[in-house]
């Protein structure tokens, strides 16, 4: 079934994503689209391309996965136009012995029954605790101002 309807898109794509359906999932993305996922991690990035956000991004997540663990729930969804804002729980145990456990918010724009743009918002300490254990996150630096 193909939907343009921007909700119904977004709803398919976290569904394919929980019942691991790779060719829904890559059908879900325009060719040019791109994911940010901000923060100081390895994946932090804006991803340019449906190959990139398929293959890399979310692909890559499977080497650090242990394979049949990960759960997904769609919380919810509130859409306005063609922006979707989605709510979702992912769990999984990481092949480091940790548990993956976050709560995302992803800001989705599809336009023409394909996803073009995500920014996904998470804990990214969580994420960087988790799925990244040896990862050390540069110190900010502070600037002081003159009295």
């Amino acid at each position: 079934m193909t939907t343009t309807d921007p909700r119904a898109v977004v709803v398919r794509y976290v569904e394919a994503v929980r019942d691991g359906d790779a060719g829904v999932i890559y059908d879900s993305f325009a060719a040019d689209a791109t994911w940010h996922y901000p923060g100081d991690l390895p994946i932090s990035k804006t991803w340019h391309g449906r190959d990139a956000i398929v293959d890399d991004f979310l692909g890559g997540m499977g080497q650090i996965l242990v394979p049949g663990s990960m759960t997904i729930e769609l919380v919810g969804t509130i859409a306005e136009g063609d922006r979707v804002v989605a709510e979702w729980t992912s769990k999984a145990d990481t092949v480091f012995g940790t548990v993956y456990d976050n709560r995302c918010i992803g800001v989705f724009t599809v336009r023409d029954g394909k996803i073009t743009s995500v920014v996904e918002y998470s804990d990214t300490r969580h994420v960087a605790a988790a799925l990244f254990p040896g990862h050390v996150a540069p110190v900010l630096a502070r600037t002081v101002q003159a009295p």
